[in-house]
């Protein structure tokens, strides 16, 4: 393997390669998949010089460490979190050289969920569909990393950025996501749908890529019966028979038999995928245009 590649010191609680996803799929049964925080993606992108498609590292919460076999910029973004190269710290938010053969450690979040570490060329494993993306629920693309894992790199396509930070929204102390009517809004009663909009509700601890699962009030059908299995997209709010709201992330099934009353606006994404558990959690009702 050539020497441009980084060596997984440690893996993290969830560590995937991301890019902008594989859209134009979904009636092969294949989400869109790429990162969750899109725009933290697309800068730490930019601060490595790389093109906005190259292929970025999504960490969970804890971080991950890994080995530069050369000489790397990178830059860290997303959820804030310390950041140190050969045991001393470096900036957050900002271009990094790592020399050959130096650990860069991306230490666990202070806030946030979700942080962003692109690298000068970026991770070059091989595409699936178009895409570099880990999908969970699929297994398309590469699987989460391991310790040990060797990742390639692509070669540089333009120098760093020259700044000294670059300036990024914090996470959410409040989750406030703008919703539009969905397909089935007529499978729930008028009441149920004033509780989704008046209702204060929590992030669960049981969200991951696949949907953000929330706690709070319960949304009750006005019809019985199943739903035939129909076409889901980003941003649903789905309601299994527990009546509890579920936000379809990336890595979403592109089909389901549970009603969907809501879609989530798509810029506020980026904000439920750093949204903790705990995090309260509100809905607001927009208009189409």
């Amino acid at each position: 393997m050539t020497d441009r590649a980084l060596v997984v010191v440690r893996a993290g609680a969830l560590t995937t390669v991301q890019d902008r996803g594989r859209p134009g799929h979904a009636h092969l049964g294949v989400s869109r998949s790429g990162a969750l925080d899109r725009p933290a993606a697309a800068l730490v992108n930019r601060l490595a010089g790389n093109s906005p498609d190259a292929a970025v590292l999504e960490t969970t919460l804890d971080g991950c460490a890994v080995r530069a076999r050369s000489a790397v910029t990178v830059a860290v973004g997303g959820a804030p979190c310390p950041v140190t190269v050969g045991g001393r710290p470096a900036p957050w938010g900002a271009p990094v050289r790592v020399p050959a053969g130096e650990v860069l450690e991306v230490g666990a979040a202070v806030a946030g969920v979700r942080t962003y570490v692109a690298v000068s060329g970026g991770v070059a494993v091989e595409p699936v569909l178009g895409s570099r993306s880990t999908d969970l629920l699929s297994g398309l693309g590469p699987p989460p990393l391991t310790d040990g894992t060797a990742l390639p790199l692509g070669a540089p396509t333009a120098p760093p950025a020259r700044l000294d930070t670059a300036p990024q929204p914090a996470p959410p102390a409040e989750l406030v996501l703008r919703i539009t009517r969905g397909p089935r809004e007529d499978w729930f009663s008028p009441r149920a749908l004033s509780d989704l909009t008046s209702g204060t509700y929590r992030v669960s601890p049981a969200s991951n890529r696949i949907g953000l699962r929330t706690e709070g009030p319960t949304l009750r059908r006005s019809r019985p019966g199943e739903l035939p299995s129909e076409g889901m997209v980003l941003g649903a709010v789905q309601v299994p028979p527990d009546g509890h709201p579920l936000i379809f992330l990336a890595d979403h099934p592109t089909t389901g038999g549970y009603p969907v009353p809501a879609v989530v606006h798509p810029a506020d994404l980026a904000s439920a995928a750093q949204a903790r558990p705990g995090t309260p959690l509100r809905f607001v009702p927009v208009r189409r245009r």
